[in-house]
């Protein structure tokens, strides 16, 4: 089940409708209340129920506590755990820890109500090691981390939830100066990048009479491999399947339909490896696809791949899946499943995992353990 943290930013948008243009430090907060303004993320976060209220028993929810996501969900009927609990007057000292306390409970995705501060300071926060989609809230919405409004944002939560194609792309997060706005100054600062999901199709040139081709399709996802890997000093490990055998052709080699091939740190290859061979690799990256029916990423048909050698991988940073939109789509929204032969780690693995499926294009996809 998809584990999404709400992180609501209690005072975004007060100063908008009293013409501040802002909301960021505690004096224009108080003229802001002054002058009857009101923040606008719990509105949105309720909203956003009300559009898709069958969101609440279809994930799981983490929330920062009180004002910042728990007190909305508790109002809106949504169960969930609360992390860190701010003091009365909140500030981006607490968004951040929210942020860290998300990411280190392991959600799939953060999703936070409020406007460009509070995108700058998950960023600062968490960098781009989660997900996040912001449902805009605030007064300024430079970056491009937003769905367009929260039933937009609950589109791309269900289709997460129901394994459709779903983009993974990195958004610019950026902010402007208030003070100078005030002024009558514009123009924005770029402050970082933060990973998005956002809804996808087909890709339009991999189209014939409106469907995927898969020669084409594979191609793509062949020269997206090759961009990202092709420089790499590191031990690849290329697992079985048609599209991987595409791949280990591209980097030169012939390789083996149903086993593990390695291209050595020196260019060197050793062909159709043992599970003893994996294990003695230091630094290693795993290009794996998954196989039909039933979408076994791990397990099974790939029996190479021991605990003892996974354990030396970070999924995000070591393991790369590789598949087209149509093998992704053939699956129905049913999650890809791990079955390592240790418990533990099937857990640890389980989330929304990216898939490589073409040049500099990636979909998000649920992974759980079987």
């Amino acid at each position: 089940m998809l584990k999404v943290g709400v992180l609501v930013n209690p005072v975004a948008g007060i100063g908008g409708a009293v013409g501040l243009k802002g909301s960021d430090g505690s004096d224009i907060q108080a003229e802001a209340r002054r002058r009857g303004g009101r923040p606008r993320g719990a509105d949105r976060l309720l909203a956003l129920f009300a559009t898709s209220p069958d969101l609440a028993t279809r994930m799981r929810w983490f929330a920062g506590g009180g004002a910042m996501g728990a007190d909305v969900l508790a109002e809106a009927g949504v169960e969930c755990e609360s992390l860190h609990e701010p003091g009365t007057d909140t500030s981006s000292a607490d968004t951040q820890a929210v942020a860290r306390r998300m990411r280190d409970r392991g959600v799939d995705l953060i999703l936070f109500f409020g406007g460009d501060g509070t995108a700058r300071d998950i960023l600062d926060a968490v960098q781009d090691s989660v997900p996040v989609l912001g449902v805009p809230s605030g007064v300024k919405m430079h970056s491009g981390v937003f769905a367009t409004s929260p039933r937009a944002a609950a589109e791309v939560l269900g289709r997460l939830a129901d394994g459709g194609l779903v983009a993974a792309r990195l958004a610019d997060v950026r902010d402007v100066d208030e003070a100078a706005l005030r002024d009558g100054r514009t123009g924005s600062r770029f402050y970082g990048e933060l990973r998005v999901p956002e809804l996808a199709g087909f890709v339009q040139h991999t189209k014939v009479s409106g469907r995927e081709d898969e020669g084409l399709a594979v191609e793509e996802v062949v020269q997206g491999v090759l961009a990202e890997f092709e420089a790499c000093t590191s031990p690849l490990v290329f697992g079985p399947g048609g599209t991987l055998l595409a791949v280990k052709e591209a980097f030169g080699c012939s390789g083996t339909l149903l086993g593990f091939d390695v291209r050595m740190a020196d260019g060197t290859w050793q062909l159709d490896v043992t599970s003893h061979m994996l294990e003695a690799l230091e630094q290693a990256k795993l290009l794996l696809g998954f196989g039909g029916g039933q979408g076994i990423l791990i397990g099974r048909g790939n029996q190479q791949l021991t605990p003892t050698f996974l354990h030396t991988l970070t999924p995000a940073q070591d393991v790369c899946i590789l598949a087209t939109r149509s093998k992704i789509a053939s699956l129905e929204g049913r999650s890809l499943l791990l079955d390592t032969g240790d418990a533990a780690l099937d857990e640890a693995w389980a989330g929304l995992w990216e898939v490589l499926v073409g040049y500099d294009d990636r979909l998000f996809y649920q992974v759980t353990h079987a």
